[in-house]
């Protein structure tokens, strides 16, 4: 289980207020990285996405706390993605994606899998989101034994023989 999450944005507030409304919950500042916000989502198990300045880097650092700096910018596409539920009609996160000026579309994954609304935060890092009739079908869908069936269906590189 994922309990938070954290994404580069160009405007982290912004950002932060949108996924909030989303999830029904609220944004506020995030310590401690400077300009960073959160969106909280309210619910039994403390989910947040931190949305930090696109600029800023985290390297190991102590016990503590990750180091932050700040890095040139970032490229506009990468393959990080995530999928989370709201509370919200499909005609409702449409809405917010084009008042945001941001692509909003439903989408089909697999071979009818299950539906997403791709959400892509500032037209550059995507959110699936899914409205309650799409989680109950992910969840028809997210089992164990349907992933296992997957990998299993996955043709694995040829292994290379260790030397002898």
């Amino acid at each position: 289980m994922i309990f938070h999450a954290s994404i580069p944005t160009q405007n982290p507030e912004r950002v932060a207020r949108t996924l909030a409304e989303l999830w029904g919950g609220f944004a506020a500042p995030f310590s401690p990285f400077e300009g960073a916000w959160m969106a909280v989502a309210c619910d039994e198990r403390g989910t947040i996405i931190e949305t930090y300045p696109s600029d800023l880097t985290l390297t190991p650092g102590d016990e503590r706390e990750p180091l932050a700096s700040t890095t040139s910018a970032r490229p506009q596409y990468s393959g990080y993605h995530m999928a989370v539920a709201t509370p919200l009609s499909e005609q409702q996160v449409i809405a917010i994606g084009e008042r945001e000026g941001w692509r909003a579309v439903r989408c089909t994954r697999g071979d009818n899998f299950f539906d997403v609304i791709e959400l892509w935060i500032e037209n550059s890092t995507l959110i699936e989101l899914l409205t309650p009739e799409m989680q109950a079908q992910y969840l028809g869908f997210a089992t164990p034994e349907n992933f296992r069936a997957m990998a299993a269906q996955v043709q694995q590189p040829a292994s290379v023989a260790a030397p002898q």
